[in-house]
């Protein structure tokens, strides 16, 4: 059996950076493995503006 985690990351901005290499990172290192990325919210000329990074990792039964 598996449990998951979702996590908000953005692309960043003209005042914020892109967030999701630190994100991915951080929970590989604690025994998370990536699943996917969902794109979530959208700017008005249709570019992805927000993601939920979805991440998994087993649980011991």
């Amino acid at each position: 059996m598996y449990e998951y985690k979702y996590v908000q990351a953005t692309l960043g901005g003209f005042f914020k950076e892109a967030n999701h290499r630190e994100i991915i990172n951080e929970h590989a290192k604690q025994g998370w493995r990536l699943v996917q990325v969902l794109p979530m919210y959208y700017n008005s000329h249709g570019k992805p503006m927000e993601y939920e990074i979805i991440f998994e990792r087993k649980i011991d039964e």
